[in-house]
């Protein structure tokens, strides 16, 4: 009687673990930067409803948590803002096993200024005027012919695709100093909310996050961030968003990448602020 107890239960043990296993492959699990997590959770919306074979669950973190959960096995892809980093591929690849980065978009950085800022004249700067702001040369708004009040600086976390790619066209290295921020914030929504609320700040965030009109966005070196400019190449700050997996994706992933890449996910990145791969 104990041998068929223990069989019993060594039986019931396996068929438990496969329907784990199971439900655990059936879920894909994207992680990452901000900018691109609007369009995937956009798409994970539709895609979870139009068929029963995966879930898609959506978390934000930063470009370079995303890439580190897919090193690591806690996400299936990564959202990422950027390309991968030299120093990831040297930290997770192997010759065998590589990071796949899938461009899912164009995007821009965009700078938005506080209303009474951009009310007061400042419509448009140069990216020297904006380097020397966020270095600290220029830290009040009348130095560039605005109001006489302190430049209130928003930045972004280390970690976030955005600021990396700001550093490097703006600062000149993506490990550059900024002392003129005043303060960093994690995602593009906070920086959205932190320069309406105030009346002297100055940020940067995604396209998709200034899309409605209810920002104050102003012009870099005179090019404004119209689709027609970030596809072209011509506004600074235009970038490529991405999709990153370590080695070939799951098959869960893969279809969801599909997706997104299809006719019917691309029109949803358009409807809603992304600009089509």
């Amino acid at each position: 009687m104990r041998t068929k107890s223990r069989l019993l239960v060594l039986l019931l043990v396996i068929l438990l673990a496969g329907i784990t296993s199971e439900a655990r492959e059936s879920i894909v699990v994207v992680s990452g930067s901000s900018t691109v997590m609007p369009l995937a959770e956009l798409a994970a919306e539709e895609f979870n409803i139009m068929q029963d074979d995966y879930t898609v669950n959506v978390k934000s973190g930063g470009s370079g948590v995303g890439i580190v959960d897919v090193a690591e096995g806690r996400s299936d892809i990564a959202m990422s803002s950027r390309e991968v980093e030299l120093e990831e591929r040297q930290r997770y690849e192997t010759p065998t096993l590589r990071f796949i980065e899938q461009s899912v978009g164009f995007d821009a950085i965009c700078l938005v200024v506080s209303e009474d800022v951009y009310d007061s004249g400042i419509t448009s700067l140069t990216t020297d005027e904006v380097r020397r702001i966020y270095s600290g040369d220029i830290a009040n708004w009348k130095d560039l012919g605005g109001p006489d009040m302190e430049i209130f600086a928003i930045g972004r976390r280390p970690g976030s695709g955005t600021r990396d790619t700001f550093n490097e066209i703006i600062m000149g290295s993506r490990e550059a100093e900024t002392p003129g921020v005043s303060y960093d914030c994690g995602e593009s929504s906070e920086v959205k909310f932190s320069t309406r609320k105030s009346d002297n700040a100055i940020g940067y965030m995604g396209y998709s996050f200034v899309m409605n009109g209810d920002t104050k966005v102003v012009s870099l070196d005179g090019v404004a961030p119209t689709i027609e400019n970030i596809k072209s190449g011509a506004y600074p700050l235009a970038r490529k968003l991405y999709f990153v997996t370590l080695g070939e994706p799951t098959p869960g992933a893969r279809t969801f990448i599909d997706y997104i890449l299809s006719p019917i996910g691309q029109k949803i990145a358009i409807e809603n602020g992304f600009i089509p791969a």
